[in-house]
Formats: C-alpha cells, structure tokens, sequence
C-alpha cells in the first residue's frame, strides 16, 4: 500500500482522538511510520485536499458547523521526551 492524501484523509476522518502518526502506522499494513513522516515532510497537503476527499462522507445541516483544527497543545513535561523538539508557527 502507498501512502498518500487519500489515506491520510480517511485516517483523519475516522479518528478524532488519536490523530498521531504511530497510532496510523499501526493502522495500515507494510506502511511504516517513517514512511509517513517522510510523506508528511516533502507533500503539501492542505485542506482544500482533505475536502475533496472527504466531500461525499460529510451530511450537511444549514444548522450545523464543521470545523478542522491542527493546533498543537504545549505539552508540560514535552521537553523531557526524547526527541521532542519545540512547534514554530508558519
């Protein structure tokens, strides 16, 4: 199996509490998670991807918000595990 954006879509839609790359590694077969982390690093993947991936998945409400959000929490004890480095804002 390839990874690509497709594959990383369906994960991010199907997985709302445990998002990380390890967690999809040991999701898919053959695919490991510096395979992914090396996807990540070199494709540009924005949301306009994501939509039109998951377009056809998502019920619409005039009453009803989606919202994607990609921030990353501050972790108290983060810089005590290795290779953790510190976030910077594009």
């Amino acid at each position: 199996m390839n990874f690509n954006y497709i594959v990383s879509s369906q994960y991010l839609l199907n997985y709302q509490t445990n998002y990380t790359i390890t967690n999809l590694a040991n999701h898919l077969e053959n695919v490991s998670h510096d395979t992914i982390n090396r996807y990540l690093k070199i494709e540009s993947f924005d949301a306009q991807d994501l939509w039109k991936n998951v377009q056809g998945e998502i019920v619409t409400n005039p009453e009803g918000y989606l919202i994607f959000d990609d921030t990353v929490l501050n972790k108290e004890h983060g810089n005590k595990i290795e290779l953790v480095r510190r976030q910077r804002a594009r």
